[in-house]
């Protein structure tokens, strides 16, 4: 190579790297966010979410992209997440969607409504069946948009102070239960009470409330449920599989690089999984502590479910009537749960009825 050829290809070497290192550079600037969750940092496990997400973020970005976790009530009270993210206070939430009826009834559906979608039917309507554009399409409204983040499974449905066998016996019960749920409850004679996670406790101790759901074994164990109320009822048909999602103000997320953004999206997803994943590992052993330490264990009976599954229909019917919004997803859920349903009972249902069978008999 004459001499004169090779200094044009250095310079034009030179020239690339000088446009290329700038171009690098730009796709991965210093990014900090704060996020605000809905939970205390005591309950490990959905609160771990959104430290799994701002772990994964970080170690992605070679920590360029930092998010920082901030407990319930370090920022806003956990009930105000949603609103701290729509205003700008902060980037970032972790909460849960039905927490926001009050704005919108709306809300309840893309995370979880009386008799809805299990978790593995919840994931599927949005990743796969359409679940995702008419979720963001809704909360879109509210300057946000939402990525799943957790899972907690099917629900308990909550400790009582006295047993229930009838729909009679609902009558007149103050029960720590809010949204949507609630809204069910009181068509069937409850008194929904809507109290923060840290007021159940001395709530039930006292009196204030005959009645309280939460979460599950896990996370109930924690709060110390099983100290003052003696009945720990199944299922929470209110929560057959609620979505925990992160929401992201809609500007902020727009005004990261892409590749930021698929980092993001990829690491709610993962902690949507995880979280899912880790309370199928806890509540086995915790309801098994509970059990050992008196809880009695009592599954609601047919009459009430029936009641309830007959005042969630009514509510639906009411709330469409003058809400397109809720009527739009509430219909395109329920075709959704309607498919699920067949396919489930054909090989779902029939195996795991069978493998629990088979585990009663040893």
């Amino acid at each position: 190579m004459k001499r004169r050829d090779f200094l044009k290809v250095s310079a034009a070497g030179a020239a690339a790297t000088a446009v290329a290192a700038p171009a690098i550079a730009q796709s991965s600037p210093e990014v900090k966010w704060r996020l605000t969750s809905s939970f205390p940092k005591s309950l490990d496990t959905i609160y771990g979410g959104a430290v799994e997400v701002a772990k994964y973020v970080a170690e992605m970005t070679d920590n360029k992209f930092q998010i920082q976790v901030f407990a319930a009530g370090e920022v806003v009270p956990g009930l105000q997440a949603l609103d701290a993210t729509s205003n700008g206070t902060v980037e970032m939430s972790h909460t849960v969607a039905y927490y926001y009826v009050g704005k919108d009834p709306t809300f309840a559906i893309y995370s979880s409504v009386p008799f809805g979608l299990n978790a593995r039917m919840q994931n599927s309507w949005w990743y796969q069946g359409g679940g995702e554009a008419l979720g963001n399409e809704f909360f879109k409204k509210f300057g946000v948009i939402g990525f799943p983040t957790g899972n907690t499974g099917t629900q308990m449905g909550g400790w009582f102070r006295k047993e229930i066998k009838t729909v009679a016996d609902m009558s007149g019960l103050k029960m720590r239960i809010g949204g949507i749920a609630g809204q069910v409850l009181q068509k069937v004679g409850v008194v929904p009470q809507q109290l923060a996670g840290g007021d159940i406790y001395p709530a039930l101790e006292k009196g204030t409330i005959d009645a309280a759901e939460w979460v599950g074994p896990y996370d109930d164990e924690k709060l110390g449920f099983q100290k003052v109320a003696k009945y720990y009822y199944y299922p929470g048909f209110w929560e057959g599989g609620p979505t925990v999602h992160s929401f992201v103000n809609l500007e902020k997320w727009n005004a990261l690089p892409k590749n930021y953004q698929a980092i993001l999206t990829n690491a709610c997803a993962n902690a949507n999984s995880w979280m899912a994943a880790r309370y199928d590992m806890q509540n086995p052993s915790a309801l098994k502590r509970l059990v050992a330490g008196g809880t009695q264990l009592r599954p609601f009976t047919t009459e009430v479910l029936e009641a309830c599954l007959k005042a969630t229909n009514e509510l639906w019917s009411e709330i469409s009537g003058k809400n397109p919004d809720f009527k739009k997803s509430i219909e395109a859920m329920q075709a959704y749960r309607s498919d699920q349903y067949l396919w489930w009972q054909v090989a779902e249902y029939t195996f795991d009825s069978f493998m629990i069978r088979s585990r009663t008999r040893g």
